[in-house]
């Protein structure tokens, strides 16, 4: 009986864990670039009643082994980095990625990549995101346009073409674009940004937009969040009664050895 209590007690844990998820989710369906997350579950290690027989000599049949389960665990958060549609904005600083890169940007002490492409100029003429952060060209310095810059453009290729003050058309420099071997394994670290881990591996292609494999750029245009709301909430309900039937696990639990305990009287 004390045993039901604790798989109810495990299924609720991971069901909150579930709607802490799915509420993140949620909350940034309308983040440019944001990667949606997604749980998974597993059962824990089954008390083992009695073990398997095979079958006998004497014509008797095998016998299967008897086990209970204690309930379940935390099976997986997985970070969904499918591609999303892109929107127009018209504005020349926005980039969306076709494909599977990632934009590189440096706080001044380390780098992190982000597939959010809403980018700035700051008062060096430096492209930034709106935290500040350097973002990569493909000689890994800044890539620079000067106040004094008549026009400017972003090919698909990356390429930053301007038309100076003396009005001579000139490349900027290229953005770069990274891929990782395994992207689902990139940490999460808050501001639309990713890290590198241990799984993740480190970038392998690097370069210009449209090689390696690592998709090209739609300027005026940003990527929108991959969060299917028909989805999230669908889930959501899941959860909530996943959530509620565990629950009703214990209360029928905690009858049963109040009942147990009225025996006495």
């Amino acid at each position: 009986m004390i045993k039901s209590m604790y798989s109810g007690i495990s299924g609720m844990k991971n069901f909150q864990t579930k709607l802490d998820v799915i509420g993140n989710n949620i909350a940034n369906v309308n983040t440019y670039g944001f990667k949606k997350s997604r749980v998974t579950f597993q059962d824990l290690v089954s008390q083992q009643l009695t073990g398997a027989t095979a079958a006998q000599q004497d014509g008797r049949g095998g016998i299967n082994s008897k086990q209970v389960g204690a309930g379940s665990a935390l099976g997986s958060i997985d970070t969904i980095h499918e591609g999303a549609t892109s929107q127009f904005t018209g504005r020349g600083l926005d980039l969306a990625i076709e494909g599977e890169g990632y934009f590189r940007v440096n706080d001044g002490a380390s780098d992190y990549y982000t597939r959010s492409g809403n980018f700035y100029l700051d008062s060096n003429g430096n492209m930034t995101t709106a935290e500040g952060f350097i973002v990569h060209g493909i000689n890994g310095g800044a890539i620079n346009i000067p106040d004094t810059t008549q026009s400017f453009s972003i090919g698909k290729d990356g390429s930053v073409n301007l038309v100076n003050e003396n009005g001579d058309a000139e490349v900027a420099g290229t953005i770069a674009l990274f891929r990782f071997p395994n992207s689902g394994g990139l940490s999460k670290v808050g501001g639309n940004t990713f890290i590198p881990t241990a799984n993740s591996g480190l970038p392998t292609e690097i370069g210009a937009p449209g090689a390696n494999g690592t998709g090209s750029i739609n300027a005026s245009a940003l990527e929108m969040s991959n969060v299917d709301l028909s989805e999230e909430f669908t889930e959501m309900i899941v959860a909530q009664r996943g959530f509620q039937s565990n629950s009703k696990i214990i209360t029928t639990s905690d009858e049963i050895l109040q009942e147990l305990l009225n025996l006495k009287r």
